[in-house]
C-alpha cells in the first residue's frame, strides 16, 4: 500500500520529476521561465515536451491536451493522441515543442461576449509553465491560457496572469523603498475553501430541477433542517467518509493540498479546505477540485451538488478566498509581527488593501456576481452583498491611533483562560474570527467570503490584485518623490485611513442596522446580478484595468456581455424547468390527488350519514390550490415570451430579474404549499427530507 508521501503529487509533472528527466541546461532554462518570466526557445521546449511524453506515456497515458479555462466556468480540452505515422503503416509516439506552446481550439463556440464571430474559428491555447502538467483520466493536461486569434483574452486564466505580474512589478517598487533589494517577485497566495452538498444520486435522478440547473426550483420545507445545529462539525456518515478518502486520494495524486474536511450547517452539506499556494495554481486546482468531487461522488452513488443554493429554506455554499502577498524570500507581507503599530512595511501594504476594496468594492462585487450566488448573499449562511472590511480590535486600534497621532498602548497578549486545569493554557489571538464581514483579516491574510461554490476564484482575485496593485503604484509615486521618506509615509498611512475607514466594520454584518449604517457611509448595497454587473463598464474601473494591462477595454465589455447574458439565460433555464415540471407532473399529479379524494367523498356519503368533512376541507383546499397555480404557471409562461422579444442582454437581465423570477417565486409558493397538502404517494418528485438526508 502507498504511503501519502508516495501518492503526493505522482501525477504531476513537477519539479521534482522535471530535475530528474531533464538535461540540466534546459531545466535551468524552464526554472528562468517559470520564476523570472522568461521566454522558452523553441529547442528547450521540443526537449520538455519529449520528456514530458516519455513520463506521460510510461503512467499510462496515450493522449494529450491543453487545459483551459474559458469564460463557461468549467474548464475545457481537446484530446490529441501522441501517435504519428512513419510510413510503412507503422506509428511512433511523438510530442512536439510547438505542440506543448502552442494549441489550436475552436474560438467561435466558447463564450466571447462579441469578440469572436461565429464564423471566426481560429484561436489558441499557449502553455504556461508556471502551472505544473498533470495526468487525468491518462490524459497529459498542459494548463495554458487561452486567446483569440487577434490576441484577445478568452478565459479566466490570461486576466489573472496579467494582474499577479501587475501587483508584482507594484509591490516591488513599495519594497524597494523599504531596503528590501534582495527580493526579485513578489506573489498572491490563495486557499480556496470548498463548500458543497452530497445527495443520494438515486434521489437525485427523480429530480427535472436539480438535473437541469443544480437547484431545487419547488420543494416544501423538512419537519427537520439545521435548527439543531447538530451537523456542523458532526460525526462524518460511513458513505461520505468514504468519499472524502477517495477524494482525498485522487487529489493529493494531482498535488492539490486538501487538507481539511468537515460537515458543515446545513444537512448533507460539507466542506473540503486546501493548502493555500500560489493564485493561478491555486485556481488551476479548485478547477480540478470541483471536476473531481463529481466524479468520485457518482462512484459512491451520490451526486456532488456545487449550486450556490440547492436547497431553499437552509444555508447555501460559499466559496472563502484566503488571500495573500508574499515574497519570493519567504515574507508574507500581511503578517502584522509581534508589533503591527512599528511594522511600518505591514501597515503600508494593508492601508493599500483598505483603500483597493474601498474605491472598488463595486468590482468585487461583480466579481461574485451570479444568478446562483444572489440566492445566497444577504441571508444568515453567506455576508451581505455590502462590501465591508473587518480588522478586529487590535488593528482598528492601531489605525485610530495613527489617525489621531496619539500614543498606541501595545498590551502583551491576554492569556486565555478555560477554566478547565489539565488543558493548557494559551494565547488569545488579537483579531477575533468574524463570520458575517465579506472581508476579514484573518492573522495574515484575509479571507474574502463572498464567492459562490461553483464560482472560477479567477475572477475575485484577479480584481484584488489589480486594485491592490492600483494602490501600490499610487503609493510609490508619492513616497519616490519624498524627501523625508518617514514622514510621507506617516502622512500617507494617516490621510489613507481618514480617506477609507468607512470601509471598516467588526459588528454583526447580519444585523439590518448595519445596512441603514453602511448606507450613511456611502456604501454600495449591489443586491443581485443585473444590479452590480454595469459597474464593471464605470471609467474608473475601465481605467483601473486598461492601466496595469489586465483587460483591454474591448474585454472589459465582453465579459459584461458574457456575464449578463448567462444570468439571463440561467434564468430562463430554470423558468422552462418550472413550467415542463409543474404542466408535465405536478399539476397532472394533483388533479388525480383531487380525483381520488372526490371518488372517497362519494363513497362515503353512499354509505349514509358519513362524517367527509376532512376529504371535503382537503379536496377545497387543494382545488383551491390547483387553480391558483395554474394561473401562476399562465403568469410565468407568459414572461418567457416576453423574454424572448427582448434582444438587448442588459435589458433582458433586468426584466428576468424584475418579471421571470418574481413569476417563478410565485409560483413556487403555492406549489410548495400543495406539497403539504397532496399525500406523498402523489408528489411527483423527492420530497426535501429524502434529498438532505439521503445519503447515511
Amino acid at each position: 500500500m502507498s504511503t501519502i508521501t508516495e501518492v503526493f503529487g505522482s501525477n504531476v509533472f513537477d519539479d521534482r520529476v522535471m530535475r530528474e528527466r531533464l538535461p540540466k541546461e534546459t531545466y535551468k532554462a524552464l526554472q528562468r521561465t517559470i520564476k523570472d518570466g522568461h521566454s522558452l526557445d523553441i529547442n528547450a521546449a521540443t526537449v520538455v515536451a519529449n520528456a514530458m511524453k516519455d513520463w506521460a506515456i510510461e503512467k499510462g497515458a496515450t493522449h494529450f491536451t491543453h487545459w483551459f479555462q474559458p469564460m463557461t466556468g468549467i474548464s475545457a480540452e481537446k484530446h490529441d493522441s501522441f501517435i504519428s505515422p512513419t510510413g510503412d503503416g507503422k506509428i511512433i509516439m511523438e510530442f512536439s515543442g510547438k505542440e506543448l506552446i502552442q494549441g489550436e481550439p475552436d474560438a467561435s463556440s466558447f463564450p466571447s461576449g462579441g469578440l469572436r464571430a461565429t464564423f471566426e474559428a481560429r484561436g489558441y491555447t499557449a502553455w504556461d509553465p508556471t502551472s505544473y502538467a498533470f495526468i487525468k483520466d491518462g490524459v497529459l493536461c498542459i494548463p495554458t491560457a487561452f486567446c483569440s486569434y487577434g490576441g484577445e483574452a478568452l478565459d479566466k486564466k490570461t486576466p489573472l496572469l496579467r494582474s499577479m505580474q501587475a501587483i508584482n512589478k507594484q509591490a516591488l517598487r513599495v519594497l524597494k523603498l523599504f531596503g528590501n533589494d534582495d527580493v526579485k517577485s513578489v506573489k498572491t497566495t490563495v486557499g480556496p475553501e470548498q463548500e458543497y452538498f452530497l445527495v443520494d444520486k438515486d434521489v437525485y435522478d427523480k429530480r427535472k430541477d436539480l438535473i437541469y440547473t443544480g437547484r431545487t426550483l419547488f420543494g416544501a420545507k423538512p419537519p427537520k433542517g439545521q435548527e439543531l445545529e447538530d451537523h456542523y462539525f458532526g460525526i462524518i456518515k460511513p458513505r461520505v467518509q468514504a468519499f472524502m478518502k477517495d477524494l482525498n486520494e485522487e487529489l493529493w495524486k494531482l498535488g492539490i493540498l486538501a487538507k481539511t474536511e468537515h460537515n458543515e450547517v446545513a444537512p448533507a452539506q460539507h466542506e473540503l479546505a486546501p493548502i493555500f499556494t500560489t493564485t493561478n495554481i491555486a485556481a488551476d486546482h479548485n478547477q480540478l477540485t470541483m471536476e473531481i468531487m463529481q466524479k468520485v461522488a457518482q462512484k459512491h452513488g451520490m451526486v456532488c451538488l456545487l449550486h450556490e443554493k440547492p436547497f431553499d429554506g437552509v444555508n447555501g455554499s460559499g466559496k472563502h478566498n484566503n488571500w495573500s502577498i508574499s515574497t519570493d524570500t519567504g515574507v508574507n507581507l500581511l503578517n502584522p509581527g509581534e508589533t503591527p503599530y512599528e511594522n511600518a512595511q505591514f501597515l503600508t501594504f494593508l492601508c493599500a488593501v483598505i483603500k483597493a476594496v474601498d474605491e472598488y468594492q463595486d468590482m468585487l462585487r461583480v466579481s461574485v456576481a451570479s444568478a446562483g450566488n444572489d440566492h445566497r448573499l444577504g441571508a444568515n449562511e453567506a455576508p451581505p452583498a455590502v462590501v465591508s472590511m473587518f480588522l478586529g480590535t487590535e488593528l482598528t486600534e492601531i489605525l485610530e491611533a495613527i489617525e489621531n497621532d496619539a500614543p498606541y498602548d501595545s498590551k502583551e497578549k491576554e492569556i486565555l483562560k478555560i477554566g478547565v486545569h489539565t488543558l493548557p493554557k494559551f494565547p488569545k489571538d488579537t483579531t477575533d474570527r468574524n463570520r458575517t464581514s465579506p472581508f476579514a483579516f484573518t492573522g495574515n491574510k484575509f479571507e474574502f467570503r463572498m464567492l459562490g461554490s461553483s464560482s472560477s476564484v479567477s475572477c475575485t482575485n484577479v480584481v484584488l490584485n489589480t486594485a491592490v496593485a492600483e494602490e501600490l503604484s499610487q503609493f510609490a509615486d508619492i513616497l519616490e518623490k519624498a524627501d523625508d521618506f518617514e514622514a510621507a509615509l506617516h502622512e500617507l498611512i494617516k490621510k489613507t485611513i481618514v480617506d477609507h475607514k468607512r470601509i471598516i466594520f467588526n459588528g454583526n454584518g447580519y444585523d439590518d442596522k448595519w445596512i441603514e449604517e453602511a448606507e450613511k457611509r456611502g456604501l454600495l448595497n449591489l443586491k443581485s446580478t443585473p444590479d452590480c454587473l454595469p459597474y464593471s463598464l464605470h471609467e474608473k474601473n475601465m481605467k483601473l484595468f486598461t492601466k496595469h494591462k489586465v483587460y483591454t477595454e474591448t474585454e472589459m465589455r465582453s465579459r459584461y456581455e458574457i456575464l449578463s447574458e448567462n444570468y439571463s439565460k440561467v434564468i430562463n433555464i430554470e423558468a422552462l424547468t418550472m413550467l415542463d415540471m409543474a404542466k408535465k407532473d405536478i399539476l397532472p399529479s394533483v388533479s388525480l390527488y383531487a380525483h381520488e379524494l372526490s371518488d372517497t367523498i362519494v363513497a362515503k356519503q353512499a354509505c349514509g350519514d358519513v362524517d367527509c368533512s376532512y376529504e371535503q376541507d382537503l379536496l377545497k383546499k387543494v382545488s383551491k390550490l390547483t387553480g391558483t397555480a395554474y394561473k401562476k404557471v399562465a403568469a410565468l409562461q407568459d414572461a418567457v415570451l416576453k423574454a424572448k422579444d427582448i434582444t438587448d442582454n442588459t435589458e433582458l437581465a433586468r426584466f428576468s430579474k424584475d418579471y421571470l423570477f418574481a413569476a417563478m417565486s410565485e409560483l413556487r409558493i403555492t406549489v410548495d404549499e400543495l406539497e403539504t397538502c397532496v399525500a406523498a404517494e402523489y408528489w411527483p418528485y423527492p420530497s426535501y427530507g429524502e434529498l438532505l438526508f439521503s445519503v447515511k
